[in-house]
């Protein structure tokens, strides 16, 4: 599984590339056998004249993929890469994750219709399945409805099937063998939206850490000299009182309510509990949350249906300290972790 804004940045950047008449191609990263700095799916993009955006190792190989990029865009030709870091004499580099990991160079054409409706996909910010065959670089989207595009007479049944179900619950990319091909299945799925409840100064913070992270980040607060492109640009803006806002337009969300102002809060509690959140966060003493469902009407247990204080438990005290505990907590529950030290730990992907 991939993060689609993560994939929407790679295409603008190829079609950044394309508008300067040059040519570029898509590193990804489709299998990792032990330890890797990032997941199979993780794309990035290479360019003539050493341009790159994104990353697969963390700095690590880049320059060297990059010789290989070079090539298979040259020869318009995809290139299969497989590195073994566990290898210290042939790297010499002492790289600190020592795991296999095998990357695929795929060449990119500006008047490839394919790309062209990834790219509307992408902008749709709709799920789809993104699909590889390696080596031949053979490629197919499925989206959500089933449509298929791309190489469609080349897809087998079994991977289309298996591309549809990859929509519901994959973690990572994963690699199908059929018949002795190999396809490689991503899901490309949307952001998570939080909504941060208030415009503080504070909020500030958060909102660049949450969308760094990942996070489609919508602030909502009424007052527009604070909630405003100047102080959040990285997000979407809703000026509006909570009480205007139908919870169908805000439904599923992530929620981090902090608006230093007791009974905006609680209207900000209130529309967040009708709309079938993901996830609460609510800043300030437990005290003070307890008197606030209390005053709208809830029998709720904080602890469970809801996150207060907000945040993992760091030791913050500035801003950016408790911003950082805030998008912590919230990364920790969007994988389903505990938020705990790494240390002594063998595994970090699971």
């Amino acid at each position: 599984m991939s993060r689609l804004k993560e994939f929407r940045t790679i295409m603008n950047s190829i079609k950044s590339v394309w508008e300067k008449d040059k040519k570029a191609a898509i590193v990804m990263l489709i299998g990792v056998n032990g330890s890797a700095y990032r997941l199979p799916g993780t794309k990035m993009m290479m360019a003539e004249d050493a341009e790159m955006a994104g990353t697969i190792s963390g700095g690590c190989l880049e320059g060297d993929i990059y010789g290989f990029a070079e090539k298979a865009i040259q020869e318009a030709t995809p290139m299969l890469k497989t590195y073994d870091l566990s290898d210290n004499e042939i790297w010499s580099l002492g790289i600190g994750c020592k795991g296999s990991l095998e990357i695929f160079i795929l060449p990119t054409k500006k008047d490839d219709e394919f790309w062209e409706e990834t790219d509307r996909l992408l902008n749709k910010d709709e799920e789809f399945s993104f699909i590889l065959e390696v080596p031949t670089g053979i490629k197919t989207l499925v989206t959500k409805d089933g449509e298929i595009i791309g190489d469609s007479e080349y897809l087998p049944s079994i991977v289309y099937e298996s591309a549809l179900q990859s929509l519901k619950s994959q973690k990572r990319a994963e690699v199908l063998k059929w018949e002795g091909r190999r396809f490689v299945i991503d899901a490309i799925r949307p952001s998570q939206r939080l909504i941060v409840a208030g415009a503080g100064k504070d909020a500030i913070p958060v909102v660049e850490l949450a969308a760094k992270a990942g996070f489609s980040v919508t602030v909502l607060d009424p007052r527009s000299e604070f909630n405003r492109e100047r102080y959040f640009p990285a997000a979407t803006h809703l000026v509006e009182l909570p009480e205007n806002i139908n919870s169908e337009n805000v439904k599923g969300a992530w929620w981090v309510i902090m608006n230093h102002l007791q009974s905006r809060d609680e209207e900000a509690l209130h529309l967040a509990l009708q709309s079938n959140p993901k996830y609460i966060g609510v800043l300030g003493p437990v005290s003070r949350t307890q008197e606030m469902l209390l005053n709208i009407g809830e029998d709720l247990i904080i602890g469970e249906e809801i996150y207060s204080p907000v945040g993992l438990d760091i030791g913050a005290e500035t801003m950016d300290e408790v911003a950082i505990s805030i998008v912590s907590e919230l990364m920790a529950v969007r994988s389903n972790r505990e938020g705990k030290s790494l240390k002594g730990k063998v595994k970090i992907h699971v």
